[in-house]
């Protein structure tokens, strides 16, 4: 290489942060685009504006007498890539937030605050706008303030247009009133929830389906008439806790005497690996297949992979987002309580003795499997 001698040595030559790719002001405009919709999240504790160095939220002012925190963190996994692909950013922050809080509820907490990390390789003003607008809204839909957050500029960590994104909920729950119970045993009944898709699970494998099935984004779903493919599998993950909440109140809350006992959030393992984290030690699930039926999604992912039902079952949530456990005797009451709070519960199974079969179940070695009677069926 020829270096012209009038010119000055490259190692003196002025290179600034916004040269290494990390814009400040970008970063500034989006505080300012975003403050809007923290605004709208604010509850009772948490009413500060955002620019501090943390987040403040008063635990009195919430109305609290004897707490206890819960906290949980999350993301949503490779679902990301089909919002980065397509463009479609607007509901991905609400399965960010659902990821977290709908563990808090299974805990009986109350989700109180949420944070927010947002990393990028350059940051779209825009994009990232449209994306905490959906975390905005996931807060305010499950009742709990978005207190402050990072947004990160790393050039050569993301290419450019991708981002990822964590999600950090702290909730609370009074002592006496933590969930699951030690008292679930045989014959308290399983109530499902509705899930409203695949929600934030498995999407390795969706996405490996639908390259194999030779698809592309912009094609339409083939299970939900009038969407793409994109649409229909961005489709937001379900909030629980404003039902699960009502419904806690409703039937006497987690304690002693109240209706129900446990509650298991179907998450990553399907139901196989999460209704066993929440059963004591020798007690078992049975679960009647016959008594839901799942989204049509799951029949098209059946078919795509060749799947068996004991694979789909502990990859997919299968159309039961939410499991709620109760008392047999007060079965009635509970399903009431989740119908008055807009959810259509089904009793699907029922807690039984353990049989001697151990499942994988995260961090509960020792757990029973759950039993299946039946087999999948899905909806039309």
């Amino acid at each position: 290489m020829t270096v012209d001698p009038k010119s000055p040595p490259l190692r003196n030559a002025t290179v600034n942060y916004r040269d290494a790719g990390v814009d400040i002001d970008a970063g500034n405009a989006l505080v300012t685009a975003i403050k809007p919709l923290v605004k709208a999240t604010r509850r009772a504790g948490a009413d500060a504006d955002l620019g501090g160095f943390g987040g403040l939220f008063d635990l009195k002012a919430a109305g609290f007498r004897d707490p206890i925190l819960v906290a949980a963190n999350d993301g949503v996994g490779t679902k990301l890539k089909i919002a980065i692909d397509t463009g479609l950013h607007d509901t991905i922050g609400i399965d960010l937030v659902a990821m977290c809080v709908n563990d808090l509820v299974v805990q009986g907490a109350e989700p109180l605050f949420f944070l927010d990390y947002f990393a990028t390789g350059k940051l779209d003003v825009e994009n990232a706008r449209r994306v905490i607008g959906g975390i905005a809204r996931g807060c305010r839909e499950s009742g709990c303030a978005l207190i402050g957050g990072e947004t990160a500029e790393m050039p050569g960590m993301y290419r450019d247009a991708d981002y990822d994104l964590a999600g950090f909920a702290v909730g609370a729950v009074e002592r006496d009133e933590i969930l699951p119970r030690a008292d679930i045993g045989a014959g308290d009944v399983l109530i499902g929830l509705s899930s409203s898709g695949v929600h934030s699970n498995g999407y390795s494998l969706v996405r490996k389906l639908v390259e194999k099935e030779g698809l592309a984004w912009a094609d339409p779903a083939p299970f939900a008439a009038g969407k793409t493919l994109a649409e229909a599998l961005l489709t937001p993950t379900k909030l629980y806790v404003k039902p699960i909440l009502a419904a806690l109140k409703a039937t006497g809350g987690g304690r002693a005497a109240g209706a129900i006992k446990g509650l298991s959030h179907i998450t990553g393992g399907g139901l196989s690996e999460n209704l066993p984290r929440v059963l004591p030690a020798g007690m078992a699930a049975h679960v009647d297949l016959a008594a839901f039926s799942a989204p049509a999604v799951f029949g098209w992912l059946q078919r795509a992979g060749n799947l068996d039902d004991a694979e789909m079952l502990r990859t997919f949530n299968c159309g039961i987002g939410m499991i709620v456990i109760a008392a047999a005797a007060r079965q009635a009451d509970v399903i009431e309580a989740l119908r008055g709070a807009g959810e259509t519960p089904v009793v699907i199974g029922a807690v039984e003795m353990g049989r001697g079969i151990k499942s994988s179940a995260k961090g509960k070695g020792e757990a029973e499997a759950v039993r299946y009677s039946g087999a999948l069926q899905y909806a039309p």
